[in-house]
């Protein structure tokens, strides 16, 4: 696919759904009792692995268009799959279901992908062991695909090597399954999605710091799930609209989880002019518009306890630092080299092909803004956050820029190339 430099960006965006959100909300609904009615639902590819997923785990999903229905049955309703369960390009998926398969009493395969299958699966497989969980890498190198076999689970509690939300959720996931508390202790807060929506559903998760304990053996039951605009999808149009001259556009009902605001505070500290408006916590989880004009950035130091509140915005962040005046510094970030690609090589690698001036280190990246970028051929690596951040990169560089493997976009957002067209003037 190919782009050319834009004038202008002005109009209004709705993003779809959060993916982090809407995957929870299925695997949540189908462990509870009742129906669960999801609205906002993101119908990316990944958030359909985990719908297929549960299918094939004996649950009914109805697709109404508007809605969702998840007809759950119960924390033990779950029935052997009839074949090999297949996650597709999504970790979300593998990383939390292998937490609830762990405390079945069947048998269970599990697999995705050729990215899937190298991304490292030991983080998950080491806690869930100490459980008492079976859980084997059939190809012998701690990733997918990955054999289950339910056993009785024993609570733990867990210190993390690293702060992320999916290494915990599995975790806490098992704990349902436990004869005693599941307490997950992460060396900084990641997002809290998950504790958040199984105390809607009726568990008990109390968060005391960077710690967060779930009781065994809840009754969940079915609820209604208004699933906010993805942060992590608004994020290119945020960038598109701080680097793009005479700019300005709306985003509306953004999820701003303080979880997962962490790009808002970049743009705070880079001097991006990113306005909240109509702030709303109304359904359990913070939702504002944003309103995004052109700004003149400056470069700042990215790092810390911020990195888990951004993970996934990173790629783009990188790209607003290459129009910014000034470094821009991102380090503390070394798990982008276990995402879909190894974003911190791939984003150095296209930037520079770009022109941009980008210094890779071994946990992120270092980027002198103000110069000129021009187009390119830019391999995707067929990592949907690539792709979206070149698209952005490239209606501000000089030329014709061709993204390959564009379609990954898929995974997280179909309707992208449509949105970003829509807004240019």
């Amino acid at each position: 696919m190919k782009f050319t430099r834009t004038q202008s960006l002005h109009g209004e965006i709705t993003i779809p759904g959060d993916k982090s959100i809407s995957h929870r909300a299925v695997m949540f609904g189908s462990l509870a009792e009742g129906t669960t009615e999801v609205t906002g639902f993101l119908r990316g590819a990944d958030c359909l692995s985990t719908i297929d997923c549960f299918r094939r785990l004996g649950i009914s999903i109805e697709d109404k268009g508007e809605q969702i229905l998840i007809h759950g049955k119960g924390l033990h309703g779950l029935s052997a799959p009839d074949q090999i369960l297949d996650a597709g390009n999504s970790g979300t998926t593998t990383r939390l279901i292998s937490g609830i398969l762990s405390g079945q009493t069947f048998e269970t395969t599990l697999t995705g992908d050729a990215s899937i299958q190298k991304r490292p699966m030991g983080r998950i497989m080491e806690p869930l062991s100490q459980m008492g969980a079976s859980i084997t890498s059939l190809s012998g190198n701690g990733c997918a695909p990955l054999r289950i076999d339910g056993r009785p689970l024993h609570g733990i509690h867990y210190t993390t090597r690293v702060a992320s939300a999916q290494v915990k959720s599995s975790i806490l996931l098992a704990g349902l399954y436990a004869d005693a508390p599941t307490s997950v202790t992460e060396p900084a807060l990641s997002r809290n999605h998950s504790e958040l929506m199984l105390n809607f559903f009726g568990a008990e998760v109390k968060t005391e710091d960077t710690t967060a304990t779930i009781q065994p053996e809840p009754k969940l039951a079915g609820q209604k799930v208004q699933v906010p605009g993805d942060i992590s999808s608004a994020a290119y149009f945020i960038a598109a609209g701080c680097i793009t001259p005479d700019s300005e556009i709306l985003i509306k009902n953004v999820g701003t989880n303080p979880t997962r605001d962490g790009i808002l505070r970049v743009c705070e500290m880079m001097n991006a002019d990113v306005t909240r408006l109509h702030e709303n916590a109304d359904s359990g989880e913070p939702t504002a518009d944003l309103l995004v004009r052109t700004s003149s950035l400056k470069g700042c130091t990215i790092e810390g306890a911020l990195i888990p509140t951004l993970i996934d915005e990173l790629p783009v962040i990188a790209v607003m630092a290459c129009f910014a005046e000034g470094t821009t510094v991102i380090r503390d970030a070394a798990e982008l080299k276990v995402k879909e690609s190894d974003r911190i090589a791939v984003m150095t690698e296209n930037l520079t092909a770009m022109g941009a001036r980008v210094t890779a280190t071994y946990d992120g990246m270092i980027i002198e803004g103000g110069h000129t970028l021009h187009g390119a051929v830019i391999d995707s690596h067929l990592d949907h956050r690539i792709a979206m951040s070149f698209a952005i990169a490239a209606l501000n560089a000089d030329g014709e820029t061709e993204i390959q493997g564009a379609d990954c976009v898929n995974i997280s957002y179909p309707e992208f190339y449509r949105d970003l067209l829509k807004i240019q003037k």
